[in-house]
This record gives C-alpha cells, structure tokens and sequence, in this order.
C-alpha cells in the first residue's frame, strides 16, 4: 500500500522500532508532521504486530515514547522562540493559517487541546508549540501530553493490532481502511475551514 509514493507496509517493516520512534517523533513535534501519515502509521503498525511484525507492548512503548518527546520538543521550541514565531514568512513547512487554525482551536478548548489536537493532522503539529509560546505550566502540559500520547498511540496500534487478529486477510481491506481514517482525521480541520470561510462571506 502507498502512501505519498512510499510504500507504507515496507517502510514500516524497514524502519523497525527506533525507525517507527524517529517517525513518530517527527511527526509530533517538527514541521516534518505536515507530511507524515501518523495515524495511519500507527493502525498499519498495529496490523503489522498481529501478524508477527512487532512485539506489540515494545512497539507501544517506542511509539509512546517518541509521541511524548516529539511534542516536548514543539513546547520547548514555541517558549524558546516566543512571539518571533507569529512574524516568520511562509515557507515549504510553514503556513501561518495553520498556526491561526491550531492557535484558535488552543484558545477555545483550553489545556485539553493537547489531547485532542492528537487526532487532527496540522493542528497536532502546531498546538504544542502554541503552549510553548503561551508559557503554558509545563507540568500541566506534560500531563495532558502523556494522556494524549497514550489515547493516540496505543488507541490505533490495538485498533490495528486487534482488527488484524479477528479478521482473516484484513490486509486486503488495508487500503479503503486506511484512506478512511486519513478521511477522518482530515474531517475537522477541513469543516472548520469551510466554516471559517462561510462566515468571512458574510461579513
């Protein structure tokens, strides 16, 4: 199956566990994870585990692991750079509309945004930086971070893992299963652009 032009079952055998942590990492705590498939890493991963791959604690905890640190990384690097962030110029892996998107989602739901930014693509990219930015007590993100990391990482390895054991040949199904959860996970970000939009028209 590919994804991005990579073949995403070979890359998740090649990669192995401190591969799959590096990935993980990345795509939770540096511009990378605009183009990383996180969520269909993980599920893949998972599926991957049920049939041998993967012993599926290690790869929980290594995934954990990189999950945690990877948005430590972003909170430290949002309080080191500060309100500088705001004046950079867009690039190939900055937009300022995803900051204002992560920005406005942090805004309405608080510290339990680091929860849920896990499970929307961007938003998870930038929201840690934001509370880095915003001074947010690190003690009180560190908790919310490992409460996300834990529902994030260890919610799509079982899915995987599990739908892998009790489905013959899921791997058949992998493609339309996987596009479905890259589908939902896109979902939010995209209505609320929509919405954005809209009410912009009318104004």
């Amino acid at each position: 199956m590919e994804f991005l032009g990579f073949d995403l079952i070979s890359l998740i055998r090649a990669a192995g566990y401190l591969g799959l942590f590096g990935i993980i990492f990345a795509e939770s705590g540096l511009f990378l994870g605009l183009f990383l498939p996180g969520d269909s890493l993980l599920f893949t991963a998972g599926l991957l585990a049920s049939q041998g791959y993967f012993n599926i604690a290690l790869l929980i905890a290594w995934c954990f692991v990189g999950a945690v640190l990877g948005v430590s990384f972003g909170y430290f690097f949002g309080q080191k750079i500060g309100p500088r962030i705001f004046a950079k110029e867009d690039s190939l892996l900055f937009h300022k509309s995803h900051l204002e998107r992560a920005k406005n989602f942090y805004e309405k739901y608080g510290g339990i945004t680091i929860v849920l930014a896990r499970f929307i693509p961007v938003v998870r990219t930038f929201v840690p930086i934001l509370a880095g930015v915003g001074r947010m007590r690190y003690s009180s993100f560190l908790f919310y971070n490992i409460v996300g990391g834990a529902l994030w990482v260890a919610g799509l390895i079982l899915l995987g893992y599990y739908l892998g054991t009790f489905i013959p040949s899921i791997d058949r199904y992998l493609l339309p299963i996987v596009s479905g959860i890259i589908i939902l996970s896109v979902l939010p970000p995209l209505i609320g652009v929509l919405r954005a939009r809209s009410k912009n028209s009318y104004e």
